[in-house]
């Protein structure tokens, strides 16, 4: 799904996809400005994953309170090893929540 400018309504069915995933191990997302409500959505349904190791959201628009809510996934996510945020505007919060998630 390469640089497609995404919208809620058209990546709502994605995260609901993930929650019953057996078998997708990566899922790369790169370039696509997804909005905040559908990478929350995303964050949700890892919260629930236990096949995808390898998530890129590089360049996604992704901001500081959606990085919030993706360390909070990371906090009971197991398996996944890969997650790509660079090119994102995380800020200092968001960067912190997702470190604090990655210590533990």
């Amino acid at each position: 799904m390469s640089q497609t400018n995404n919208r809620s309504d058209k990546c709502s069915t994605l995260p609901k996809a993930l929650k019953i995933n057996l078998t997708l191990t990566t899922l790369n997302l790169d370039a696509n400005w997804i909005v905040e409500n559908g990478v929350q959505a995303l964050a949700e349904a890892l919260k629930t994953n236990s096949n995808l190791t390898t998530l890129n959201l590089a360049g996604s628009w992704i901001r500081s309170n959606v990085a919030v809510s993706l360390s909070e996934a990371l906090n009971t996510n197991s398996t996944l090893t890969t997650l790509d945020l660079q090119n994102n505007l995380i800020g200092d919060n968001g960067v912190l929540a997702l470190s604090e998630a990655l210590r533990d």
